[in-house]
């Protein structure tokens, strides 16, 4: 809800005050602590606090007060840090943080008066008066605390309501078989599918999957789609989703970077990149995916860029509505239902226990809230994660039960989005901001998990805990909106991570009537709330016209807190003072401008500048940033400014293409310690020197690239005892002797290393192999002096995923002893020279999968012999392998089963 999110926003930045090595301001202690009485206590009321039930547009007064009035306080503190650190601008001469230094050591105001230079200081300087400050904050505080005494009437008044509480733990498996549960009653419904995929008909089919939403057509589609039977039948496979507000050329750009790897050119236009994937697909029995249509116009612009080359090829469309499927086909279409009583049982069983025995005491009344779901998929799911994340009671099931039957006798239009919203009421009250926040992202937009996460960060929506970091805390709350079924998993990492997540339409549409309803956030476009001068966070979406954001900016609140551009416009200037998160698409075209670096509140910064931007000194009075990611369009390599050295509360640095220079910090300036800095991506020819070490002691993950000659530039990398992930490629080759002796940190997880052509791998190879976490390791191009790998006894022991590419000239590969003992995922590409694979590869216990892309065909064939013995030895496969190669001969094309399929790349 919005007024917890704006009382732990409160906090938070109250925290960062204090805790900031070179803090803008400072606030009287005694505020301090009579704001921390007063916001723990609201925040706990909250936590217990159960808001009158409206299904209209209002929201709880209450809430809306406490809201208003922490808001309030933020503006005067806010407020506040502004004018000091404008003052500072325009005295470049004086210490900007002098005269808050000195105030620090002094309690109250009275003791600031008695300071001998204090008061005929402060008063010539009316817009930054210390004693107007505590004043003006004083007066939003007691405002504060007359809400709290209501706050305490209302609890002794009424017994404060059961607080939803998480009893069973959930995990990321039982995530997953949900997902796989959601298939159940339609098992008929999957053979008629793959009967029309694979069935005689030679000609091209349109197979249109109807449906309201939430009953489960994209479901349908993702399983038929990862069949092996259609793995196996079809030469090349996409996916790609439409939505309401589609378009064309990214739609088409998607298919073409699916089935070639290309993206096509920036410049390319529609019918550019169509006839790119006509000329590909032409001769290919293909299926392609158009998720989610809700127009006939994207098919008519599309179609003749599908070719129908009489071989059987098909395009399956997801929609809602059945007139789109009668102009798309006459006779393919599938219709899908509601389920029945029994397999919505079955559902709702294996959503809330997994294959645990359903508890009997519970039976009678799940079956009745089982029949108010009226058999929708998602509204079973949704309600059933609801119960597998709470008390087992009968009393509190009970209590669900009736809330649906009051939506059960409501009217139909808005049935479907009362039913969810009971899940959202029945949320712990520190998940309802992060969920509501994620409906801010584009209908069936993926999101980036580690982006959403920095996000939620960033708009203090988390409440600290006690050892607990800010990332790990945002990881527990999204895996609980994913055990409870509110937020899709759309794409696992190699190690099994999130790495993508999506939210379901009917969800995304409850988070924005709800955010709407609290003012939480605005989207451009929709109907404007009422207080949109007190609007924190506006949204701008895709497609959104130039003009219609000039005018909107003209009305939008001066003191909003966060501008999030999905559009491909941004507007040239931002006037926001007080502006927290800015953040654009990494797609969009539209560019930021310098003076962006002119709003010192932020927090989080991401977007694109033009060709010739450097990021300018000023940038250190940004005293709270804590992301920054900057590219430069078109634009040749820049170095930051020394300046960014002082920027201590630095969480994440990431400089796109193409890359950017790190200074070396000033000298006499040894105390420089980036204690909080843990990510630092796209750093060309960074010097990591012992004095670097100390500056970033805390670095988990680093990112660089060397153009130049290497020399020391990374002799001290294995001092960096924190890092967990590095990704370095050294586009150099003289240095590559002295590169034989670097030595890695022992704390790394991941790893990518892509080296130059005179690289030898050899002994690099057997120190990575000593790692004793390293989990996955991706290797490009070097050389094997000896042309062999040899990988003894003892070495990656904890290595999960392995990719090796463009080592052409390795022959031969042996494994010794129990070597690999946990490796997962195998990927060899442009192997030429290795004719055979080790068998005892095939004798790893843990091995899933194995790729192979423009390999020799002699070790495909020794691969098959390897797959077919621990076939016959287990009695069914245990490794699945993709073969793809740019010339499938005759004798590679008979090695395919569903298990083992080879494709033309």
């Amino acid at each position: 809800m919005a007024a917890y999110a704006a009382l732990v926003s409160l906090m938070n930045t109250i925290d960062q005050i204090e805790h900031h090595p070179s803090p803008p301001i400072c606030i009287d202690k005694q505020q301090v602590e009579s704001l921390a009485q007063i916001l723990t206590f609201l925040q706990e009321f909250l936590e217990s606090y159960k808001s009158p039930v409206s299904d209209g547009d209002e929201a709880d007064p209450l809430e809306m007060r406490i809201v208003d009035a922490a808001h309030a306080v933020e503006d005067v503190i806010e407020s506040h840090i502004v004018n000091v650190i404008e003052l500072g601008r325009s005295n470049p001469n004086e210490e900007l943080f002098e005269c808050c230094d000195s105030f620090s050591d002094y309690t109250d105001v009275e003791d600031l008066l008695e300071m001998p230079f204090a008061a005929e200081e402060v008063n010539s300087r009316e817009e930054v008066s210390c004693i107007d400050f505590y004043e003006d904050l004083q007066q939003v505080i007691e405002e504060m605390n007359v809400i709290k005494k209501e706050a305490m009437e209302t609890s002794a008044e009424a017994q404060l309501q059961r607080k939803v509480s998480s009893t069973r733990a959930g995990s990321l498996t039982s995530s997953s078989t949900v997902k796989e549960s959601m298939m159940v009653g339609f098992d008929d419904v999957v053979l008629q599918l793959l009967d029309k995929l694979t069935g005689g008909n030679r000609n091209r089919q349109i197979i249109p999957i109807t449906g309201m939403g939430g009953i489960g057509k994209t479901t349908l589609a993702r399983n038929v789609f990862e069949h092996a039977l259609v793995k196996e039948h079809f030469d090349i496979h996409a996916w790609t989703t439409i939505s309401q507000t589609y378009n064309v050329r990214e739609t088409l750009r998607q298919v073409l970077h699916q089935v070639t790897g290309n993206l096509g050119s920036d410049m390319s236009d529609e019918n550019e990149l169509g006839e790119q994937l006509y000329k590909y697909l032409y001769g290919r029995r293909y299926i392609i995916i158009l998720d989610d249509m809700w127009s006939i116009e994207v098919w008519d612009k599309m179609r003749i860029f599908f070719p129908d080359y009489n071989d059987g090829s098909r395009v399956i469309v997801t929609t809602r509505l059945s007139n789109l499927a009668t102009k798309l086909t006459n006779s393919n279409s599938i219709g899908m239902r509601f389920l029945d009583d029994v397999f919505s049982w079955s559902l709702f069983s294996k959503t809330v226990f997994g294959d645990e025995d359903f508890p009997l005491h519970l039976e009678e009344i799940g079956k009745k809230i089982v029949g108010k779901c009226k058999g929708l998929p998602l509204s079973i799911v949704v309600i059933g994660g609801l119960l597998a994340k709470s008390e087992l009671t009968l009393e509190y099931w009970e209590h669900i039960e009736k809330n649906l039957s009051s939506i059960v006798n409501s009217e139909n239009d808005e049935y479907w989005l009362r039913v969810l919203k009971l899940s959202y009421d029945h949320l712990p009250v520190y998940l309802k901001p992060c969920f509501l926040y994620t409906g801010m992202f584009g209908e069936d937009q993926r999101i980036g998990v580690s982006e959403l996460m920095r996000l939620w960060v960033s708009e203090g929506f988390l409440k600290p805990i006690i050892n607990k970091s800010s990332k790990t805390i945002a990881k527990e709350y999204l895996k609980e909106l994913v055990d409870r079924n509110l937020i899709l998993v759309h794409e696992l990492g190699k190690l099994g991570n999130i790495k993508f997540c999506k939210m379901h339409d009917l969800l995304r549409d409850l988070c924005l009537k709800e955010a709407e309803k609290q003012r939480f956030y605005y989207v451009l476009g929709q109907h404007c709330p009422r207080g949109i001068n007190s609007l924190r966070r506006i949204v701008i979406p895709k497609s959104t016209s130039h003009t219609t954001v000039k005018d909107a900016m003209e009305t939008m609140s001066s003191r909003a807190r966060s501008f999030i551009c999905h559009a491909d416009t941004v507007p040239e200037s931002l006037d926001f003072r007080f502006l927290r998160t800015l953040t654009t698409d990494k797609d969009s075209r539209g560019y930021l401008e310098e003076n962006v670096f002119q709003l010192v509140n932020l927090r989080y910064l991401s977007g694109e500048f033009r060709k010739g931007f450097q990021i300018p000194s000023s940038i250190s009075l940004l005293w709270n940033l804590h992301t920054l990611i900057v590219s430069i369009w078109g634009g040749e390599p820049t170095t930051a400014p020394v300046e960014i050295w002082k920027m201590h509360q630095l969480k994440h640095v990431e400089f796109g293409s193409p890359g950017m220079y790190l200074p070396d910090p000033r000298s006499g300036h040894s105390d420089v310690m980036m204690e909080n800095l843990e990510t630092l991506k796209g750093v060309l020819d960074f010097n990591l020197n012992e004095e670097m070490v100390k500056i970033i002691p805390n670095i988990k993950k680093l990112f660089i690239m060397y153009l130049l000659k290497v020399m020391e530039r990374v002799k001290c990398l294995s001092y960096l005892s924190k890092l967990e992930i590095l990704a370095c490629i050294i586009d150099v080759g003289s240095d590559a002797e002295y590169l034989q002796s670097i030595s890695f940190p022992l704390s790394l997880k991941k790893l990518s290393l892509q080296c130059g052509k005179l690289f030898h791998l050899e002994e690099i190879l057997e120190k990575i192999g000593s790692l004793p976490h390293l989990e996955k390791l991706q290797l490009v191009s070097g050389q094997f002096a000896t042309r062999r790998w040899e990988i003894v006894e003892g070495q990656f022991p904890s290595l999960k995923y392995l990719s090796l590419g463009a080592c052409g000239d390795m022959e031969c590969w042996t494994l010794e002893g129990s070597c690999l003992p946990r490796l997962e995922q195998l990927h060899l590409t442009w192997m030429w020279s290795l004719e055979e694979f080790p068998s005892e590869i095939g004798e790893i216990p843990t091995l899933k999968s194995i790729g192979l892309r423009n390999c020799s065909e002699s070790m495909v064939v020794s691969l098959k012999k390897i797959v077919e013995e621990q076939e016959e030895l287990q009695g069914e496969p245990s490794i699945h392998v993709l073969v793809k190669s740019s010339n499938v001969s005759q004798e590679l094309q008979s090695l395919a089963t569903p298990n083992f399929r080879v494709v033309k790349w």
